[in-house]
């Protein structure tokens, strides 16, 4: 199979389908029609509606938690998993182009979704298509999972695994290449205290992010703390609005945290009441030592703490916290931890979402296919299956696991301003996942 002339060939077809995606602002709204909101319901059926388009059977769930596409014959499944909704954009004037437009520009697509799971889902259909494409029979039923709610609390997958069957095995390409054995705990809480206070902080979004702006009420003695910190921030009428640098929470320790940061010139400028000292005191190391002490292993690495959410009003103080946590330690000692410091500060701590670690043995028959596709490929012998602290859908079935779509070494910018692919490394990632499903699901592949 001329693998290379037939990715250059579908990929103008692949763009156009990844154009129509993006331009879909598939942000989580609670308070829209359907589960997740108007536009995540949007592209469910969008992508439901390419995938048949591309000639698999397919079917949304009627209460609109996720869809899927299939192909093939046979009692075994095998699964590929991906998410449509995306995290918002953030501020737009951190952006180089219209995040909801596909823009090429220097060999890049550039667009919301496009690295965070809309381009490499889209990939691996089209990777599939292009074996069928050359006659090529598949010795198992194959079936794209489509999730809606990755982004939040995975009610999606939820509801698949209720009511759906599970497949054999399977990869979701959602976070880099050559794959991932192992990912982090991941464990999200709330805290609160109710104090009367005049203090004014807001910021953040999704806890899986973290936040690049938090905005408090001028004061001159803030302004100045900001400065003697060295804090990047503007006034905008009444307000100060502080920023940082927004990265996926996976990698806190990579970001500049604009609510601490904010915090730490309230504090600085004798504004403090028990959350703000919370913060300062607590949480604003990013890899938990405030709470834990040095908590790693030589498996998955340090833990990772950020806080993505914060809303102070006159008389309540609200924090949004999200933890990931090496594969060797537990849930109930994160727990116990955190709830311990809390209580000594007064601050009420309120569990939030939880998803447990995943291990997956690197001389497993999936682990070694896999490799072998990326290694055959590329080239590549140096690169070792690895750790993630991102939470992909590899945890929601089992023998399921992460794999691709980024290239080692390339720049990560999902959950970023200018999120974008480079198109010649996506037809790399296309031509990997072809191999992938050539040694796992074609029949008598010669």
């Amino acid at each position: 199979m001329e693998t290379k002339r037939i990715i250059n060939d579908l990929f103008p077809e692949y763009q156009e389908d990844l154009r129509a995606l993006v331009a879909i602002d598939s942000v989580l709204d609670e308070k829209g029609q359907a589960p997740f909101g108007q536009s995540v319901q949007k592209a469910l059926e969008k992508v439901v509606e390419l995938a048949g388009n591309l000639g698999f059977e397919t079917m949304i769930d009627p209460e609109g938690y996720y869809g899927y596409a299939e192909i093939g014959e046979g009692e075994e499944l095998f699964g590929v998993l991906g998410h449509v909704d995306v995290v918002p954009v953030g501020d737009l004037n951190n952006w180089d182009s219209d995040p909801f437009e596909l823009t090429e520009k220097d060999g890049k697509l550039y667009g919301r979704g496009t690295t965070d799971d809309k381009g490499p889902l889209l990939a691996s259909m089209y990777a599939l298509k292009a074996i069928l494409d050359e006659g090529y029979q598949l010795n198992q039923r194959v079936r794209f999972i489509f999730g809606a709610d990755e982004e939040s609390l995975w009610r999606c997958m939820e509801a698949y695994t209720k009511n759906e069957e599970l497949p054999n095995m399977g990869f979701t390409p959602d976070s880099s290449f050559p794959l991932n054995y192992a990912e982090k705990g991941l464990i999200e809480y709330y805290l609160h205290t109710n104090e009367d206070s005049s203090i004014r902080l807001e910021g953040g979004g999704p806890l899986n992010a973290v936040p690049e702006q938090a905005r408090v009420d001028y004061d001159e003695e803030v302004e100045n703390a900001l400065k003697e910190l060295g804090y990047n921030y503007k006034r905008e009428a009444d307000d100060l609005i502080v920023y940082g640098k927004a990265v996926h929470a996976m990698a806190a320790d990579q970001g500049e945290n604009a609510i601490i940061y904010a915090a730490e010139a309230l504090h600085k400028a004798g504004k403090r009441n028990t959350m703000v000292d919370f913060i300062v005191d607590v949480l604003a190391n990013p890899n938990g030592e405030g709470i834990y002490g040095v908590v790693e292993d030589d498996v998955s690495g340090k833990l990772m703490l950020t806080v993505g959410n914060v809303e102070f009003t006159e008389d309540s103080q609200k924090v949004g916290i999200d933890m990931r946590f090496p594969v060797s330690y537990s849930k109930e000692f994160i727990d116990e931890g955190l709830k311990e410091v809390g209580s000594k500060h007064q601050v009420k701590v309120e569990d939030y979402d939880y998803l447990p670690s995943v291990y997956l043995e690197r001389d497993s028959e999936l682990v070694k296919s896999l490799m072998k596709a990326y290694q055959d490929i590329t080239g590549d012998m140096e690169s070792k299956p690895r750790l993630s602290g991102g939470a992909t859908y590899a945890r929601a079935m089992e023998n399921i696991v992460a794999f691709g779509a980024l290239l080692p070494g390339k720049e990560e910018t999902e959950h970023q301003p200018n999120e974008n692919i480079v198109i010649e490394d996506m037809k790399v990632a296309m031509e990997v996942y072809i191999e992938a499903f050539m040694n796992l699901v074609v029949e008598d592949r010669v």
